[in-house]
């Protein structure tokens, strides 16, 4: 996991070390504005919704850039469905707006800010059907 340093520095607090899977489990000291390292796949799961549209093409860019041609790009969020359908993720929505400058999204502004920064959907993943509460995109780098 990529992580601040001022958050490995506190390995006791650590996630890993509090399940016991330490050994499985390893924490890299970065910063994802800065750089990230070099590897097939990235997973991101409630990260981007926490950034605006500026941060997250920053990001996801730094991403592309350290990845290999055959990269892949997972991103678990919630995704916003059309005005006619209830969702909990209009919701999370407002929460979003009171506490971060980031903001829930739907797939159309995801597939933007994927194309701003170098990837392309290849598909979406759905959990517990088309229902689950939290979609996964995963991206590709563009050719």
């Amino acid at each position: 996991m990529l992580e601040l340093e001022s958050v490995t520095s506190k390995k006791e607090e650590l996630l890993a070390h509090k399940l016991g899977v330490s050994e499985r489990c390893s924490y890299i000291r970065g910063d994802m504005f800065s750089d990230v390292p070099s590897v097939d796949a990235y997973i991101m799961k409630m990260i981007l919704h926490d950034w605006n549209d500026d941060e997250c093409v920053k990001i996801l860019t730094n991403i592309n850039k350290a990845s290999p041609s055959h990269g892949r790009l997972f991103i678990a969020e919630h995704l916003i469905p059309g005005p006619e359908m209830p969702h909990f993720s209009k919701l999370f929505d407002i929460h979003m707006m009171c506490v971060a400058s980031g903001k829930e999204r739907t797939i159309e502004e995801y597939s933007n800010l994927l194309q701003r920064s170098g990837w392309r959907i290849n598909q979406i993943l759905h959990s517990n059907g088309q229902t689950g509460l939290i979609k996964v995109i995963e991206a590709l780098k563009h050719p």
